[in-house]
């Protein structure tokens, strides 16, 4: 199995993941680490992030990343919404959920992105096509540093949420930060992986993150999920540990 990982770059791998991943799933097999999205068990996960920085990072099976594993133990312990019956709305569609959520008989799923083949709509989220008030709950995560009007992009979401309902808005997120990091003239690749972590983001959010989900109507909050958790399940989940969940919510 090592040739094979030394032999393909790990993008490569991802992207023909229909292929490898059964034998990537079966390799890694172990009890150390362990999946939330679907209870498989590994002796480890794979490295990931610029020049593999996050060791332990993404799952073989899966292909799920720490935020993904923080999001679904959210969703399954501290919320109703996986057995509720909910209208929703996946922006840019992660492989690590697809499978998962379309499986929700209980829900009306709808995916949507400008590119994505798991697109059931082709959409600008900054004119979404859909009516004011569409639906329960979306998901948005890891999507606002891409765009360079997040604001009208969170306005969008706000528009199309319906009363009561929320919205995940996972970000790379600085927690240190007051502020968030933007500049709208920088266009290199490279100056873009060291300011903003990667070469297609336009932002590195700062703390006042929340304050731009304020303003475009959300009551907004920062969950800590791994306050709730024990270190033992932290460490066996592969979460990253402190790391916040902004949520915004139409009231």
């Amino acid at each position: 199995m090592k040739w094979l990982l030394n032999l393909f770059p790990r993008t490569f791998l991802i992207r023909a993941s229909i292929f490898f991943r059964p034998l990537l799933k079966w390799y890694y097999k172990g009890t150390r680490f362990t999946d939330p999205i679907d209870g498989s068990q590994y002796r480890k996960f794979l490295a990931y992030g610029y020049q593999n920085s996050r060791p332990n990072a993404l799952c073989p099976g899966t292909l799920s990343l720490e935020r993904h594993r923080l999001l679904w133990v959210y969703l399954e312990r501290f919320t109703s919404l996986l057995k509720d019956s909910k209208k929703v709305l996946h922006v840019a569609p992660e492989q690590a959920f697809y499978k998962k959520f379309k499986s929700q008989k209980n829900w009306e799923y709808t995916t949507t992105d400008l590119n994505s083949p798991l697109a059931d709509i082709k959409a600008d989220l900054c004119n979404l096509p859909f009516k004011e008030h569409q639906f329960d709950v979306v998901f948005c995560n890891h999507v606002l540093e891409h765009i360079p009007n997040d604001r009208q992009a969170l306005r969008e979401l706000y528009r199309v949420l319906r009363k009561d309902g929320i919205a995940f808005l996972q970000v790379p997120l600085n927690q240190n930060q007051e502020r968030t990091d933007e500049d709208p003239d920088l266009i290199d690749p490279q100056e873009r992986i060291k300011r903003f972590g990667q070469y297609d983001h336009v932002r590195y959010y700062g703390k006042d993150f929340l304050k731009r989900i304020q303003a475009a109507g959300f009551r907004a909050e920062f969950i800590d999920v791994c306050k709730e958790l024990s270190p033992e399940e932290i460490q066996r989940f592969g979460l990253p540990d402190g790391e916040w969940l902004p949520v915004g919510r139409k009231i």
